[in-house]
């Protein structure tokens, strides 16, 4: 007995010993105030930004890194468990790179089964940046997304796994309004997940119609090791999440830091952090490599109308909705052989995108699709679907824009200025971003004339989905805008609050919408009306663009009003454009109608 204390005292004091060297040696070195440590706690300005208390040892770990490394330092010395539950289990990104740092080698052995087999399944390799475009329809969901993608050593990536941020909270199972608000000022939980790639494929390409762009990342297979050991330490953890901070894409930002110290990205944001920006700021680091490109369902189904003759575009659909059998396609004898082969593969397609939007039994479902590859398969192998890339987000402008120019009003020279933090209108290049949509937010633009300063337009929010229908997509398209223009019937900057739906209808080179707006001014009192526009876009180089809107309005006190603008656009370069811009509004002047006129040239600078 006096032996085994004998030992136990020893081994204690020899513990004890080398965690006060340990300890010693970090407080010299400065360990607590290096940039890899507050990296590990996702530290800005003495504060993390995870609010779980399960991420932290000290119980004032999250505003004090020494006491947080002090506290693993000890825990990892002086574990009293040796499992899964023990500090070197749950934390073992800190455990690498303290050991690294202080060259230690005499901790606990502690028996980790159930992180040796998650990393021993994954394998991590390399990793992927990954960006599912924006959904046409969908406002939660118009700036994209970004994840990242741990490939291992399976030549399928389906066979990898993502890692993934977002708020605890489902925008389809909430109030519009209050998702917004909840999602603009902290209201949610947002935390990682880990789970296998061909689910979020699914979720995105094929159920939201969303393009994937995969960006491989020149990381090492140490530097992703080095990630995925702190997503282990991330796992079940929660932070607050905000839409256009603390999002998605920012905290895909903290793991590409520590996987590679040396790459600073989340400097290159200061009030939001979009996606797309996310993927700009990686190519500008130097982390980016080879780019994939996965089309989604609509592309694929939109890719097939041009190859269906016009005369059997029906097909499909009738197909599907059973409203046709398939002997009737197959032994009508006008049609060719490889109009038949894209009509059941175009067939097949609808109904998969059909079932993942829940329009049909899952009985129904698989008799269809046995029927429709069973019997594509006797047609032969035929011409292979040529999958046309689009062109690369990464090419596209960026988010902030800056314009500057100058017009003519009624004979009067006036000088334009403006300011947009955020991040696509109708008229901007549409090169790399989905057409027909638009997302502005706090967009200002200024006008000097006459010694005067006038705010010609100052945005809250202006969201545009123009959705071309086809004949496999019945889209509605619509807009909303809130925020202060000069459109009214008087000359100055009156708040505007409106809502509209229409249709809108076109092909590769351009297309012509319609819509109906109920809209309400605020003047000295409010002031409701009806609007309808019709709009025609040509689009069909990606050098320039032609945008031309014809507006009839009625008011409630009985005005009427008609505006029209018209603009051709230049894309200069990736980041410059130059526009032309004509403007005709009727306006009132003592109970007189009158017309306005401008024409204005601008350079945009987007960065």
């Amino acid at each position: 007995m006096f032996k085994i204390l004998t030992i136990f005292l020893f081994c204690t004091s020899f513990v004890n010993a080398t965690f006060l060297e340990s300890l010693n040696q970090a407080e010299k070195l400065d360990l607590s105030q290096q940039r890899y440590w507050h990296l590990l706690l996702h530290m800005i300005e003495g504060e993390s930004e995870i609010d779980d208390e399960q991420f932290f040892i000290a119980h004032d770990g999250k505003n004090n890194p020494k006491h947080e490394l002090d506290s693993t330092l000890y825990a990892l010395y002086h574990e009293s468990v040796f499992d899964d539950n023990s500090t070197a289990c749950r934390f073992p990104a800190r455990k690498a790179w303290l050991e690294e740092q202080l060259n230690i080698h005499d901790l606990p052995q502690v028996l980790c089964k159930e992180y040796d087999a998650i990393l021993q399944r994954i394998n991590p390799k390399s990793a992927t940046f990954v960006f599912p475009s924006a959904h046409i329809n969908s406002p939660a969901s118009m700036f994209g997304h970004t994840f990242l993608r741990i490939n291992s050593a399976y030549k399928s990536k389906l066979l990898s796994y993502a890692i993934n941020y977002a708020a605890d909270a489902n925008p389809d199972d909430t109030n519009a309004v209050a998702f917004a608000l909840n999602g603009l000022f902290g209201g949610y939980f947002g935390s990682y997940s880990l789970l296998p790639y061909y689910d979020k494929l699914k979720e995105y390409r094929d159920t939201e119609n969303r393009d994937i762009w995969e960006y491989d990342l020149n990381l090492t297979e140490a530097e992703v090791l080095k990630m995925f050991r702190h997503i282990w330490e991330l796992n079940g953890t929660h932070s607050t999440y905000y839409f256009f901070t603390e999002n998605c894409s920012y905290n895909m930002l903290w793991l590409l830091e520590l996987a590679r110290p040396s790459v600073h990205l989340r400097e290159h944001f200061h009030f939001e952090v979009i996606p797309l920006e996310s993927i700009h700021a990686a190519k500008i680091e130097g982390i980016l490599d080879t780019t994939h490109y996965r089309a989604s369902k609509r592309s694929i189904l939109l890719q097939y109308e041009t190859l269906i003759e016009e005369k059997y575009i029906h097909l499909p659909r009738s197909l599907v909705d059973a409203q046709l059998q398939l002997k009737d396609v197959l032994e009508d004898a006008n049609i060719s052989l490889q109009q038949k082969r894209y009509i059941l593969e175009a067939s097949t397609e609808l109904l998969e995108y059909s079932f993942s939007k829940n329009t049909m039994q899952k009985e129904k479902y698989l008799e269809l699709f046995y029927d429709f590859t069973q019997q594509r398969a006797t047609l032969g192998e035929g011409e292979k679907l040529s999958r046309q890339t689009p062109p690369n987000p990464i090419d596209s402008h960026r988010a902030i824009r800056a314009t500057a120019g100058f017009g003519v009003r009624e004979a009067d020279t006036i000088g334009f200025l403006g300011i947009r933090p955020a991040y696509h209108d109708l008229q901007d290049s549409s090169y790399g971003f989905l057409r027909g949509t638009q997302i502005e937010f706090l967009n200002l633009d200024l006008s000097y004339s006459k010694d005067a300063l006038k705010v010609e337009k100052a945005t809250l929010i202006s969201i545009a989905s123009l959705a071309q229908r086809t004949e496999f997509f019945k889209n509605f398209s619509w807009r909303t805008h809130f925020g202060f223009d000069t459109n009214y019937l008087n000359t100055n900057a009156n708040f505007l609050a409106t809502l509209g739906a229409g249709y809108t209808f076109g092909n590769k080179s351009a297309y012509l919408y319609a819509l109906a707006e109920p809209l309400f001014y605020v003047e000295q009192s409010g002031v409701s009306g009806l609007g309808g526009s019709v709009g025609f876009v040509v689009d069909r180089y990606n050098f320039m663009s032609t945008n031309i809107e014809a507006t009839q309005r009625f008011y409630d006190t009985g005005k009427e009003q008609y505006l029209l603008h018209a603009s051709q656009n230049f894309r200069l370069a990736q980041n410059f454009q130059l526009k032309f811009d004509y403007d005709y509004r009727e306006k009132y002047d003592q109970e007189k109608r009158q017309s306005e006129t401008t024409l204005k040239s601008a350079l945009s600078y987007y960065f």
